[in-house]
């Protein structure tokens, strides 16, 4: 058996003829999977059915995360040994199948917790049951009937428990179509209903939604385009349409990975953006998914190139630790990015991310050669319509913006205190919003807002979504917030499930916002409307910018009514443009300490607007980029209907015009 140094990552070198943009091969991949389950090794119980890892325990208690543990990291094992088709060098084999034995055992001490007992056990049966169909021929096919039998009753148990309407459904056709392929009990009309109900999710355009509301973020990826061509060519599902239904998911994956790619940086970083981040590389299964199931309009080199990028990325920021675990963060250790139901094994998600090796190393996508990604190209501009999302990436340095008007995790009407993953105006590949602190009841990046006496910022979720759309020279999108304060004092401020909180609700005006997006820059303009019920008294806005995370305190740059952060060579401005009303602006620089796992200081570029009265548009220029470039400017026309047409002039004589509703 190969000796292997558990405190140490050790690479092959690297490929600059095969690999001219990452340098990484199938062997990289290997390595790092190899490094990842041979760290395990000492945190296995003595039964080898749970992963018991140091650090914090989930709100579902250490039994559940010891399964997770076990489950997440059985995912990573069974890609790598379907790829080597049955080889098993480092004899993981063993240590699995000594494991599934051992934790569906009802008289043994260390069994895995029921989903009786525990709902999250009904999320790691899916992996146990997705990784045994991958393995079936050197796995399950050798194990004897009392075994397997042990086995399948303890999958049998997931199926009847409660589901929340989301991505876990496929967690139960999982197991559920496992069962059928094996002889188990299972349910087919609840498979068919469950197929049915995620239908429903679907927007258009390769989009899923995580569920009824608008939960758009990585989840569309690893989850919504992971299971169904997992599951339709897997043993068991041809009872339930997935002949059918193949070609339908392999259309909607194929229209996806165009947008996918799109949010890529060239540093290898995806959008920050949603909740469960620590799952991190997770964001490249979409990618293989393309090349496993050759439904996609890219070409190998670039699904690679894009995989390898994400995966080196986080590997070089300390995702890995000197033990050889993955640490709870987004890079390196930060336990504030985890959600309740989050333990130490949760971020072997990240399992899902080396779905590549499933493929051997003879299989094309690993001996084309890497191609650039969509913003090493040239400038991509995109609009996201299901997601209400305008794409921007610069060429120049490598940056991908998204301007958000379409998802807050939501519904419209809704009246809960923003998510800072969801709910803001901007997010990209270079930021991420603070997460801790004041942010939960005062949002302070990325955002417009009205101000109560106390300098706090109204939320936005729950805002109506308007015109989107692209006019040949710059993206836009409307939206009109519903804007409301939100007191959560009663029970604290706190990040949780990458939602907002409910808490003591008070009535803000009516804000409706335009952004103008064309490179770095997005023009931002709001116009207070009439509110029943709230006084028309003239309330100071808030226009916030992108937030700059870094491990020392950068330079703010304030000049008259406009302003700049620089951290990391970096730049955050926001600039104010020509509007209607709005009273005196004060420009200004927020920053914040320990709020972000980016770095130690995040710095916040602001303009508050004195007095805004019913019917006064606001204007701003917002810019993320490297080096200063010259902004656009900006006139607001009143129109005849009561509405306003906003007028960009951008700096190479290109002019763009979008409508805010009267």
């Amino acid at each position: 058996m190969t000796v292997f140094d558990p405190a140490r990552l050790a690479l092959p070198p690297e490929d600059r003829t095969l690999s001219p943009h990452t340098g990484w091969t199938r062997a990289h991949w290997e390595a790092v999977a190899d490094h990842l389950l041979l760290s395990l090794r000492p945190y296995f119980t003595p039964t080898r059915s749970q992963v018991r890892l140091p650090g914090q325990v989930s709100s579902s208690g250490a039994d559940s995360d010891g399964l997770e543990g076990f489950a997440r990291s059985f995912m990573l094992f069974a890609f790598r040994l379907a790829g080597e088709r049955g080889a098993d060098p480092h004899g993981f084999l063993d240590w699995y199948r000594d494991g599934l034995v051992a934790g569906t055992d009802p008289d043994n001490p260390e069994r895995w917790i029921l989903p009786a007992e525990q709902a999250q056990a009904e999320v790691e049966a899916a992996s146990i049951a997705l990784g045994l169909q991958l393995t079936r021929p050197w796995l399950w096919d050798t194990l004897d009937a009392d075994a397997r039998q042990r086995i399948v009753a303890w999958l049998a148990l997931s199926p009847a428990g409660w589901y929340p309407d989301n991505n876990w459904l496929w967690f139960r056709i999982t197991v559920e179509t496992f069962l059928t392929s094996v002889g188990g009990p299972h349910d087919p009309a609840r498979i068919t209903a469950d197929l049915a109900r995620i239908e429903d999710y679907y927007r258009t355009d390769g989009w899923w939604a995580d569920g009824p509301m608008r939960n758009y973020d990585h989840y569309c990826g690893w989850a919504m385009h992971l299971y169904p061509l997992l599951w339709a060519g897997s043993a068991g599902s041809e009872g339930f349409g997935s002949a059918t239904l193949a070609p339908v998911f392999r259309a909607r994956l194929a229209d996806f990975l165009d947008d996918c790619a799109s949010l890529i940086g060239a540093d290898g970083m995806p959008l920050l953006q949603g909740r469960s981040l620590i799952y991190r590389f997770a964001t490249a299964a979409p990618l293989w998914m393309g090349a496993v199931t050759g439904a996609t309009r890219l070409s190998l080199g670039t699904l690679r190139r894009a995989a390898s990028a994400e995966l080196r990325a986080f590997v070089e920021r300390g995702a890995i630790d000197e033990r050889g675990l993955l640490t709870m963060g987004l890079f390196g250790e930060w336990p504030a990015m985890a959600q309740t139901y989050s333990g130490a094994g949760s971020p072997y998600w990240g399992s899902k991310g080396f779905l590549g090796l499933l493929l051997p190393a003879d299989h094309p996508v690993w001996t084309a050669v890497e191609e650039p990604l969509p913003i090493e190209r040239g400038d991509v501009r995109r609009v996201i319509r299901a997601a209400g999302w305008l794409v921007s990436g610069t060429a120049a340095d490598g940056i991908v913006r998204v301007i958000n008007h379409g998802a807050d995790h939501a519904l419209e009407g809704d009246r809960s205190g923003d998510s800072p993953l969801y709910a803001r105006f901007g997010y990209s590949s270079a930021t991420l919003p603070p997460l801790t602190g004041a942010t939960i009841d005062d949002p302070v990046d990325s955002m417009v807002g009205a101000l109560d006496a106390a300098g706090r910022s109204t939320h936005r979720t729950g805002f109506a979504r308007g015109a989107i759309g692209d006019d040949g020279v710059a993206a836009y999108a409307v939206s009109v917030a519903d804007a409301h304060w939100v007191d959560s004092s009663a029970d604290g401020p706190t990040y949780d499930h990458g939602s907002g909180r409910p808490g003591v609700v008070t009535d803000g005006p009516l804000l409706a916002t335009a952004s103008v997006v064309r490179g770095s820059w997005e023009v931002r303009a709001t116009r207070r409307l009439p509110r029943d019920g709230v006084s028309a008294e003239p309330l100071p806005v808030r226009v916030s910018g992108w937030p700059l995370s870094a491990a020392t305190e950068g330079e703010a740059d304030v000049q008259g009514d406009a302003v700049v952060v620089a951290l990391d060579g970096v730049r955050s401005e926001l600039r104010v443009l020509s509007g209607i009303g709005g009273g005196a602006v004060t420009a200004s620089a927020r920053t914040e300490t320990g709020t972000s796992p980016i770095g130690e200081v995040t710095a916040i570029p602001r303009l508050e607007f004195a007095a805004v009265a019913e019917g006064d548009v606001v204007v701003a220029a917002v810019r993320l980029g490297r080096g200063a470039e010259a902004a656009p400017s900006a006139a607001v026309v009143p129109a005849a209907d009561g509405g306003a047409t906003v007028c960009v002039t951008w700096p190479d004589g290109a002019v763009s015009a979008v409508q805010l509703p009267g």
